[in-house]
């Protein structure tokens, strides 16, 4: 049977989280069924003439999922510096404070060239969805033109994106700064509504302080303001190392604390997200509970600027929104594979180092977290995370029995070992096809 159907069918194994207490589901003999970029059916291979009667496609729809192969939901990055690419690996002895006055400053302020900003932005988007990142939330730089680039280079490629251009009007290197916060809110303002004028189907901006010591209060608040007037989100970045909660509490005591800062200007709500969180307290935990506000998990960054071990089982445990950020560059790489085998890392070293009663993370939960948990960070799980009905058909095809595969699979191992295996071993080698919104934005 053949038709001329605009149904594209998946039959063959998947894998996908239900919930934060249900991180893996597998379907050896699935099949899922996708039209306009959404799924339409998510059913099993047994029912497949059903199937085809009812949704009216033929065998030319089909694409097998075969032996050493599954389908996953796309990876989510809710934390990578776009800029930083320029120096990722660079650096990585320093801590914070002093890597960000180093490396990171002088690499971000050459973005005030557009002509600079095009090529190396459209590397860094394909890098990304090679890396199997079907959503990331970007930061760019302070200058509006090149981060409104950036957003048309993630929508060229087909990326969903959140793009921030990044606001700092104080204690910044005289060649990286915005003038004044009148200055830095007037192009924020214009960069929001430059974005959604264009009406990008998957790219929206997203309001972005660096974080507390960079920022005026005149401005923080200004941003808390343009992000509830244009329903858009807002990122920065909260508790990473010592020193810098130490400096911002200097800057801003009346806050209590480095959340409560955030909290007295109007920065926290459902559609924030706090990078880092790696030494809060247990008032701070709770105030990102009670304000909806999520977190995007850096373990990488965290790991190579010295700045410490975030304790996201207690995040998690208080039903706060938890994600996986790559955090290009302080994060040396752009695949969220590493940072997911870094999380568990993490977690691992709590463990063994401070706390014997600490939960580990196991790979099914690390698979939750870069997908429907990274989803639920950025407020998209009802688009994407999951193979749900309705749902985006953001995924990935994986192959573990390529040729060009860096992992080997033996002949007495089942989709359990092959799923762990590329977990643990692989990396974009092996994403033969990447979708987002049901195109193909990379086929090996």
């Amino acid at each position: 049977m053949s038709s001329n159907s605009t149904v594209r069918v998946f039959l063959g194994a998947y894998v996908h989280s239900l919930s934060k207490d249900q991180p893996l589901v597998i379907v050896q003999d699935g099949a899922i069924g996708v039209e306009n970029g959404k799924i339409i059916f998510v059913d099993t291979a047994e029912n497949l003439e059903s199937l085809k009667e009812q949704f009216s496609f033929g065998d030319d729809s089909i694409q097998i999922i075969g032996r050493g192969e599954f389908l996953m939901p796309g990876l989510i990055d809710t934390h990578i510096h776009a800029p930083q690419y320029l120096n990722a690996g660079l650096g990585l002895d320093l801590g914070l404070l002093d890597w960000l006055s180093t490396y990171t400053f002088p690499a971000e302020a050459k973005f005030q060239d557009v002509n600079f900003a095009r090529p190396f932005y459209d590397k860094v988007v394909q890098r990304t969805l090679r890396s199997g990142t079907t959503t990331a939330s970007y930061y760019a730089s302070i200058h509006r033109e090149s981060a409104e680039v950036l957003a048309e280079i993630a929508h060229n490629y087909g990326q969903r994106a959140f793009v921030g251009k990044v606001s700092m009007d104080c204690y910044s290197p005289d060649y990286y700064i915005e003038d004044s916060a009148e200055e830095a809110l007037e192009s924020a303002e214009k960069f929001v509504t430059n974005v959604l004028n264009k009406k990008y189907p998957l790219v929206q901006p997203v309001i972005t302080p660096r974080f507390a010591l960079t920022c005026s209060e005149q401005l923080l608040r200004g941003l808390a303001a343009l992000a509830a007037k244009y329903d858009v989100h807002i990122q920065t970045h909260l508790g990473e190392s010592k020193a810098e909660i130490a400096r911002a509490l200097e800057l801003y005591p009346q806050g209590g604390s480095y959340t409560g800062i955030y909290e007295k200007f109007g920065i926290l709500g459902k559609k924030t997200i706090m990078a880092h969180c790696v030494h809060l307290d247990s008032g701070e935990e709770d105030l990102l509970k009670q304000t909806g506000t999520s977190v995007a998990h850096c373990p990488t960054s965290n790991m190579f600027l010295n700045s410490g071990f975030s304790p996201i089982q207690n995040y998690l445990d208080k039903d706060i929104a938890v994600g996986l950020g790559t955090d290009v560059s302080g994060g040396y790489s752009p695949s969220i594979l590493d940072t997911m085998r870094h999380a568990i890392l993490n977690a691992k070293t709590i463990q063994m180092t401070q706390n014997e009663s600490y939960q580990s993370l196991t790979y099914k939960e690390a698979l939750y977290l870069a997908t429907l948990g990274g989803a639920e960070a950025l407020a998209i799980e009802n688009v994407t995370g999951n193979f749900h009905v309705g749902k985006s058909f953001d995924a990935l095809h994986i192959d573990l029995a390529s040729d060009s595969s860096a992992v080997h699979v033996f002949s007495n191992e089942g989709l359990v070992e092959i799923i762990q295996k590329f977990i643990m071993l692989g990396d974009d080698r092996n994403i033969a096809q990447v979708f987002v919104a049901g195109r193909i934005v990379k086929n090996n």
